[in-house]
């Protein structure tokens, strides 16, 4: 049975749910990590990896400085061109999460270099038309009256302070860091690679299909495809795609998946459905990682 996200409310419950269930995420992480006697006993699977580095570039639209996280491969060379994977975030998560340990050494096997841009903020949704704001301007107070009214509180779903194009601006971010380094490395323009989760999952969908002619495929992970409809890939039958979700996945339905792998079986389009049995929604970040490299690294223009 499909289900429909054709309300507001609906909607809501389900970002709501997106949000807490990043914070127990991080929650059991850190419990499961900070008592250890010894810091080789685990580690925190999500966190950047030492090999990786974190820049930043300056972001003329508001005049601010923004982050990306990039690594490079010790197999990139200036005398070669290299294939480029760009991966986005999920909600309330920022860049650094993408370039954990397993994809750095997936990354450095097969010689790519792995950009995160930051999305503008860490719920910028990278353009994807939404019906509910990701943040919302207070009305303009009085100084003198300040504390005539409570002011309206921050959250990982949203902040007063975001501005009104948030989502413009978020994908605008994610271009130009493309940008950036494909000027700076000698970039395959036939091997540029799209992936995300959840959020990042819904921008990859989004992302892959308003710039179809730069990716070779994309790779959705248990995509938050509220704000966009599967019939988006009627501009990119040409184009692989896999997408990867976890069968138990407790915050985006596992059918959302599956609904757009039937539009993509109904296209023609070259496609792998990867349902993880078992997994839930944190842990496909690194559980997807070896078949999407896989299924990107048998695909160029």
């Amino acid at each position: 049975m499909k289900r429909r996200y054709g309300t507001d409310n609906k909607l809501i419950l389900t970002l709501l749910c997106l949000v807490f269930s990043f914070i127990v995420t991080q929650l059991s992480l850190a419990q499961d990590t900070a008592p250890a006697p010894k810091p080789k006993m685990g580690f925190n699977p999500f966190q950047m990896d030492p090999r990786a580095k974190e820049l930043t570039y300056h972001f003329s639209d508001t005049n601010e400085d923004l982050k990306y996280c990039l690594f490079v491969s010790s197999k990139v060379s200036k005398d070669k061109k290299a294939p480029l994977i760009v991966t986005l975030h999920g909600l309330g998560a920022g860049p650094s999460i993408m370039i954990n340990k397993q994809a750095v050494d997936l990354a450095e096997e097969g010689g790519y270099i792995l950009v995160a841009p930051m999305g503008y903020n860490e719920r910028g949704w990278y353009g994807v038309p939404f019906n509910i704001p990701a943040g919302k301007i207070p009305p303009k107070t009085n100084p003198e009256n300040d504390n005539a009214a409570p002011k309206p509180k921050a959250s990982l779903f949203s902040n007063p302070n975001d501005p009104p194009n948030l989502h413009e601006l978020s994908e605008k971010d994610v271009m130009n860091v493309l940008d950036i380094v494909r000027k700076e490395y000698n970039v395959d323009a036939n091997r540029i690679y799209l992936m995300g989760h959840s959020m990042g999952g819904a921008g990859t969908l989004y992302l892959g299909a308003r710039y179809g002619s730069i990716w070779a495929a994309i790779a959705p992970i248990a995509p938050a495809a509220f704000g966009i409809e599967p019939d988006i890939l009627d501009k990119i039958k040409n184009m692989p795609i896999i997408f990867v979700h976890g069968s138990t996945d407790e915050v985006v339905s596992v059918d959302i998946s599956r609904k757009w792998v039937e539009r993509a079986r109904g296209l023609n389009m070259t496609y792998e459905y990867n349902e993880m049995e078992g997994i839930t929604h944190g842990p496909v970040i690194t559980a997807a990682l070896p078949s999407i490299y896989d299924f990107f690294g048998k695909h160029s223009k």
